[in-house]
């Protein structure tokens, strides 16, 4: 018996990998977000499949639940919106999953950064304005940022960000950046990516909480902030090696020896 931490990525159902599918199509139990997850993922299950929906109920009883399914004998399904790898929640179940000594395995899903940066038509790395992507938050009452993690002492490269569940903190996030970014550095930020609801909002830095606020936008969003937003206007932006004369001139050298 495994447990298969399935990632649903950011919302669209058929954003869901064909391995995730797969994997679904033949599990006895799932347990899933039922507030994050769509059900017309669900529809991958066996009919006979037991669906549990876990979007009010705390960890104990989700654990109890596999342990359960692990004692029929079941392989069990723990979908979760998003990639497990970025703010899911999973390390505080597979940590218990490995004390029951419960095996695990986990699945990748389309992560919202990504879906989001689909969603405007961009690349996230361009040749001479900005080759790394920060993916980050913002402390919360329920959870601080850790000592060297805040977002100033993070920005201080200038470097492009993309923030998760910050949205609602907007105010917090233009005093933390201003002195880093400037006032006419380019944000972008995208509401429910891939999603009916899907929204795009952009402008400067300096007015970044009065756009979102104009939007209506205060959660399942990502925030991106850097040059790279505006690459096209961008003086040092190039084109990628991989489609310079400088290659092309190797290749065909590498061809004739």
């Amino acid at each position: 018996m495994t447990v298969y931490v399935i990632g649903a990525g950011p919302g669209a159902p058929d954003l869901l990998t064909l391995r995730g599918a797969q994997i679904l199509a033949r599990c006895q139990t799932c347990l899933y977000a039922g507030s994050l997850v769509p059900a017309e993922m669900l529809t991958h299950c066996p009919d006979d499949a037991t669906l549990i929906d876990t979007a009010r109920m705390p960890l104990a009883d989700i654990i109890n639940h596999i342990v359960a399914a692990h004692a029929r004998g079941d392989d069990v399904v723990r979908l979760h919106s998003g990639d497990p790898s970025l703010y899911s929640a999973v390390a505080e179940q597979t940590r218990q999953l490995a004390e029951l000594g419960i095996d695990y395995e986990i699945v990748p899903g389309v992560p919202a950064f990504a879906a989001a940066a689909a969603a405007m038509g961009a690349e996230l790395t361009i040749p001479g304005v900005g080759q790394s992507l920060l993916i980050s938050r913002v402390s919360t009452l329920s959870t601080d940022m850790p000592p060297g993690e805040e977002l100033a002492t993070l920005a201080a490269s200038g470097v492009t960000l993309a923030l998760h569940l910050a949205a609602h903190q907007a105010d917090q996030i233009v005093d933390a950046l201003l002195p880093h970014y400037g006032a006419n550095c380019p944000t972008a930020t995208v509401a429910f990516a891939s999603r009916p609801e899907q929204k795009i909002v952009r402008g400067p830095l300096s007015e970044l909480a009065s756009t979102l606020a104009a939007s209506s936008i205060t959660r399942t969003a990502v925030i991106f902030i850097g040059p790279v937003l505006d690459a096209a206007e961008h003086p040092d932006a190039t084109n990628s090696y991989l489609y310079s004369q400088a290659r092309m001139s190797k290749l065909r050298a590498d061809e004739q020896h």
